[in-house]
């Protein structure tokens, strides 16, 4: 989850709703395809090859072939529902960065890292 978000400079509502069918290869890359984002504009992400492969750890350990990435699991390892809602993307940020020891770390500060990076590279 955190390797999109950085990676790819995700909203919170755009992480909850990605599906396997989002990553696919376009022009030699590997892309986050048709993803509606704020006010319903559809844009195409560029992937970095070390999420895509974070990506690929995670479908295949979660045994995830068809259907949304991330989704809600009880305390007993069970699948309860479709996808993640976007207050649980904020949770599990602010909680894995109290639990590391940092100041609390919102997905959208992962967003703002990424913006900043890809400045640096034009």
């Amino acid at each position: 989850m955190f390797a999109v978000l950085l990676g790819c400079g995700l909203r919170r509502s755009e992480l909850a709703s990605l599906t396997v069918k989002h990553i696919q290869m376009r022009d030699s890359r590997w892309c986050i395809v048709d993803l509606v984002g704020k006010h319903g504009r559809v844009r195409t992400v560029p992937m970095p090859t070390w999420t895509k492969n974070a990506i690929d750890a995670w479908t295949s350990s979660a045994e995830i072939v068809e259907g949304y990435l991330f989704r809600p699991i009880t305390r007993g390892d069970h699948v309860c529902g479709d996808r993640l809602s976007e207050k649980v993307v904020w949770q599990c940020s602010s909680h894995t960065s109290r639990v590391s020891g940092s100041r609390t770390v919102a997905p959208h500060d992962l967003r703002r890292t990424t913006a900043h990076g890809r400045a640096a590279r034009r």
